[in-house]
């Protein structure tokens, strides 16, 4: 006997006896994912299922919608990622290949009924099967997307038949189908899994960047849902929505916003990785017994951090930036960066250094390559970031090196695609090697401005409870009637508005050097001893003028990272 459900009721074409059945849920997300023209393109871009198996290894198949695959392509070519793209960085591929079978737009129903069945038959024993969806579990029961599941998880049904367009605006009658409760939709991919040998996971779905009363991200009701129907069938169940959902309770308005683009479920690639990094820790964290064998398969959950051995009230003072912070910093006559002199202005008995700065890079690829990420990790409430870049921000955004940041020192982005310096565009085979080779030519990015990277770090540092210090570059060895070059009608005035908007502390390393050296040198050639190898690397000597200027500029403000500074 189908048991009533409990709630507003809603008249519903039945085939036979009429139906009363619970209001499908309002569509709360307001965004149209594909739309029926672009879905077959979309379908394109999944891989046929089972395709990535290598020889007797399982697959792990993701099943869900546009917050595991967005976009028609889902290569980012919107600015949206979905959590999917990243999920196989977990994920040993010696041992197991992971497959994004996940498509926008499909709800449990509708999936179930379109995408569901190749899949199911490329299930061999050993597989794994992670079911994330529901996002899209809303709207009319038999009418446009119609694709609304019955809310809950009981054993309701409810017989519709699917009006459809004539082509002349009038809707008239189509197929017919029986809907069922979003946990019946569950149930039939678990006891499809388990017929082919596989093993069901189920995991709710990702929080969206929405508030409740109380300020704190909305939780969905479906992972309540999903928790009763994997206990009731004894499967796995990962909380992914609680698990991201916390932390973006811990990032705050701003930074979550980020992690979303163009609206408030979609993520952005800062969203769709920490979902992704989110998924394999829940992973990684159950106690379920079913979950070993795959647990087993998992890999880089562990967060990166320096190796630190730190003593009790001993603070860290970490320092970031590019070559003119930390270089070869070997040969005395060779070239050095500030960072690795850091130590004969910094009392070492009172704060321990930590150079992370790395030669070449720009806040955009610091932030990119993880290495942003390992300094975030690793701080501790108490500590120091100092934070300089700037020398190579410049050049072009979409080709290699691929490090310019937008010239500016307002929030702003814009999705770029990756271009090659010579890329021969005639022929979609050679951009296709490229991307298998794994270049960067042809995937596309958010870029943001200077500013808004250092903006980031900034943020990031004080949600630590740690003390971000904003450091202006180094000045290059350029002079101009007697005077050395300055850059305060482009990164220095950035710097100032990011430091006048975030009231961060800003050391003006640029100037306090380069006023040092107009008045020691005058000109080039005598400047040149603080140089190495060109206009911008300096020499030991250089490194350490620069480090001697961090001083100064950190007495000057009063900073608190003042008190650990060597006694003149």
């Amino acid at each position: 006997m189908k048991r009533k459900i409990v709630g507003c009721l809603l008249a519903a074409v039945a085939l036979g006896t009429a139906a009363q059945v619970a209001e499908a849920p309002k569509d709360v997300n307001g965004v149209v994912d594909n739309t029926p023209d672009s879905i077959a393109k979309a379908m394109t871009a999944r891989p046929v299922p089972g395709s990535s198996r290598r020889g007797n290894n399982p697959v792990l198949f993701l099943i869900g919608n546009s917050t595991m695959r967005t976009g028609t392509l889902g290569n980012g070519n919107n600015g949206q990622w979905g959590w999917g793209y990243y999920a196989h960085e977990y994920f040993d591929p010696t041992k197991i290949t992971v497959e994004n079978q996940a498509l926008g737009g499909m709800s449990s129903r509708t999936f179930y009924n379109k995408l569901w069945q190749p899949i199911r038959q490329a299930i061999r024993p050993g597989d794994w099967v992670i079911i994330s969806i529901g996002h899209n579990d809303n709207g009319p029961y038999d009418s446009g997307r119609a694709r609304a599941s019955i809310p809950g998880v009981g054993d309701d049904t409810l017989n519709v038949t699917i009006k459809v367009s004539d082509g002349k605006g009038q809707s008239v009658p189509g197929e017919q189908e029986t809907v069922y409760t979003y946990g019946g939709y569950m149930r039939k991919y678990i006891n499809d899994v388990r017929a082919q040998g596989g093993h069901p996971i189920l995991m709710s779905l990702t929080p969206r960047n929405a508030y409740d009363d109380k300020g704190k991200i909305v939780r969905k009701e479906h992972s309540k849902w999903l928790m009763q129907v994997a206990a009731e069938e004894g499967v796995p169940f990962v909380d992914l929505n609680e698990i991201s959902g916390r932390k973006l309770d811990a990032y705050g308005p701003w930074k979550t916003d980020y992690h979303f683009f163009l609206d408030k479920i979609h993520t952005s690639r800062f969203g769709a990785m920490m979902n992704a990094r989110s998924a394999a820790e829940g992973l990684m964290a159950s106690h379920n017994p079913a979950l070993a064998p795959l647990k087993a398969m998992l890999r880089n959950v562990t967060l990166p951090v320096y190796d630190l051995q730190r003593t009790e009230g001993k603070p860290v003072v970490f320092i970031t930036g590019d070559s003119t912070v930390k270089n070869a910093d070997k040969d005395p006559k060779g070239m050095w960066g500030w960072g690795a002199v850091a130590n004969t202005v910094f009392d070492e008995s009172k704060i321990d250094i930590v150079n992370a700065a790395m030669a070449g890079r720009s806040c955009r690829t610091y932030l990119n390559e993880g290495r942003w990420d390992k300094v975030y990790n690793s701080l501790k409430p108490g500590d120091f970031v100092l934070i300089q870049f700037g020398h190579n921000d410049i050049g072009a955004i979409d080709k290699p090196k691929y490090r310019a940041a937008i010239a500016s020192g307002k929030d702003t982005c814009h999705v770029y695609r990756m271009q090659a310096a010579k890329e021969d565009l005639s022929s979609q085979n050679v951009i296709d090697q490229k991307l298998k080779s794994g270049a960067q030519v042809g995937s596309y990015e958010v870029v943001y401005s200077f500013g808004w990277y250092l903006k980031k770090f900034i943020q990031d540092v004080r949600e630590k409870g740690a003390t971000p210090i904003l450091v202006s570059l180094t000045p290059r060895n350029e002079w101009k009637d007697g005077k050395i070059e300055r850059r305060n009608d482009t990164y220095g005035k950035w710097y100032r508005e990011v430091a006048q908007e975030t009231g961060v502390e800003f050391v003006d390393l640029h100037n306090i050097t380069a006023d040092y050296l107009d008045k020691k040198c005058g000109k080039k050639e005598k400047a040149m001893k603080y140089f190495n190898h060109d206009h911008t690397h300096t020499s030991l000597l250089g490194a350490k003028t620069n480090a001697q200027s961090i001083a100064k500029g950190l007495r000057a403000n009063k900073s608190p990272l003042a008190q650990y500074l060597k006694k003149k």
